[in-house]
């Protein structure tokens, strides 16, 4: 009988230890051996010639909200774009209708996310009223991590945003310390809510239909001021912080002075790393995101970032609407919805970071997926070794990625302006998630291929100060 389940040979496999050309096999949904090309025997084989083989990528900012507002995508359009782009599992924001602030709403939502997923899914928790059983029953129901805003809710979405926002200064020191007590990670849109709310007011006075009225009305001070507030109080909380979507060289520096008081990481995007405000002129409300593409001196401190270990993630956030939700808002930046699709540009725009020799390709994968491993507590996930899963992707770096309208799979293909017309070096050829093939030049994944992961909590809080 054949000792694995698959194979794959040929393939330049990126390891611990670097790119090794040797075959793969798996076994049970788990990487079983890693073998001297052309030998040992299985059930099925995959040819990986000419092709890299990475660890799946995990996304760890990602918004569906499903099962409300289909018309901004479902879990089963989400989870298959997510496939497509070489993402084998993705952490769902907790910005659901209602948001999701309780056990029981991560149980529903993980039955949800269970049935129709076709790659992996952690739920954030939104941390609730802040009470001990409220934090430590989403903490044991598998909340991957927990998520606040610094800001106001968005008016209207009050039931969105119940337990989330914490434009309080006072609620978001309890909960840090909340969060902290359950030894997970929780991560902070960042933005003073005081400073936005200044800003805002002067910018109602300026031509609203222009891009640059939106840069106005959120610059980097708003992210920058709420960032250093939040790692000073940090440092009596102790809890395992995470600054979401950074933007700017200000909020860098920030990052960068603060090294070393507390357990902290960072994350950026693809549209801070590869776009800036002259696209945004170009696309219009289209392209935009809170906090907003900043310019060029930011994108160049934010590769700085990346390149010296002060930012250590990269992730999509990825936040679809609709393009009638957008269109509604074309001449007024201030009260569009805020939010582009990145399930199709994160690894492709990496991969050709990596081809242009902008970055390593065992740095792109650190951001991409071990370190978000680490961070998060997914102790089998972000690497190929033996007894890791059986989540990889298989890359053509010959191959190109272009963006368009009509080969994107997202339902936010409508209002993914921002991207149209580009090229990426590198292209995903096939996604395995649990050693099976969810992706393979089409989405072949089924509804429900996906499975929950929830963290290991045996990592205290403050184990890890950064050196």
């Amino acid at each position: 009988m054949a000792a694995y389940d698959t194979i794959i040979r040929n393939a330049d496999v990126l390891t611990n230890s670097g790119l090794k050309t040797i075959d793969v096999a798996i076994a049970g949904g788990k990487i079983a051996a890693l073998l001297p090309t052309g030998t040992g025997e299985a059930i099925g084989t995959i040819d990986g010639a000419g092709q890299t083989l990475l660890p799946g990528v995990i996304d760890i900012h990602f918004h569906i909200r499903a099962p409300a507002y289909p018309d901004r995508g479902t879990v089963e359009s989400e989870t298959k774009a997510a496939a497509a782009g070489g993402i084998t599992t993705l952490f769902e924001m907790p910005i659901s209708k209602p948001c999701c602030n309780s056990a029981e709403r991560i149980e529903m939502r993980k039955a949800h996310f269970a049935e129709h997923a076709r790659i992996n899914f952690g739920i954030f928790g939104a941390p609730g009223d802040l009470t001990p059983e409220a934090v430590g029953g989403m903490a044991n129901a598998g909340a991957i991590a927990f998520k606040i805003f610094t800001t106001e809710a968005p008016p209207g979405r009050d039931d969105e945003f119940f337990g989330l926002s914490f434009p309080d200064e006072g609620d978001q020191m309890r909960a840090l310390k909340a969060v902290a007590a359950a030894g997970i990670p929780i991560v902070v849109h960042a933005e003073s809510a005081q400073l936005i709310a200044m800003f805002e007011t002067a910018a109602q006075s300026l031509d609203l239909a222009n891009a640059d009225t939106h840069l106005a009305a959120r610059p980097a001070l708003c992210e920058a001021v709420a960032v250093a507030k939040l790692l000073t109080m940090n440092m009596e909380a102790r809890a395992k912080l995470h600054i979401a979507h950074v933007t700017s060289a200000l909020t860098v520096d920030v990052l960068r002075r603060y090294k070393g008081t507390s357990d902290f990481s960072a994350e950026t995007c693809p549209h801070y790393l590869f776009r800036t405000h002259d696209d945004v002129r170009k696309a219009g409300v289209f392209a935009k995101i809170n906090p907003p593409v900043r310019l060029q001196a930011d994108q160049d401190a934010l590769w700085s970032a990346l390149a010296d270990g002060t930012i250590e993630h990269v992730t999509t956030d990825h936040a679809a609407f609709s393009h009638a939700e957008k269109l509604a808002s074309a001449k007024d930046f201030l009260r569009a919805p805020p939010g582009s699709p990145g399930s199709e540009i994160l690894l492709p725009s990496m991969l050709d970071a990596v081809a242009k020799g902008r970055i390593s390709l065992d740095k792109a994968m650190a951001l991409l997926s071990s370190n978000a491993a680490e961070r998060f507590g997914l102790a089998s996930k972000g690497r190929i070794e033996v007894g890791a899963d059986a989540d990889m992707i298989l890359v053509d770096f010959d191959g190109t990625t272009e963006i368009s309208r009509d080969n994107l799979h997202t339902f936010a293909r409508d209002v993914a302006h921002l991207y149209y017309g580009a090229k990426f070096s590198g292209r995903v050829t096939r996604t395995i998630v649990g050693g099976k093939t969810v992706f393979d030049g089409e989405v072949v994944g089924k509804a429900g291929d996906g499975h929950f992961v929830a963290p290991d909590r045996t990592i205290r809080p403050d184990t890890r100060l950064r050196a």
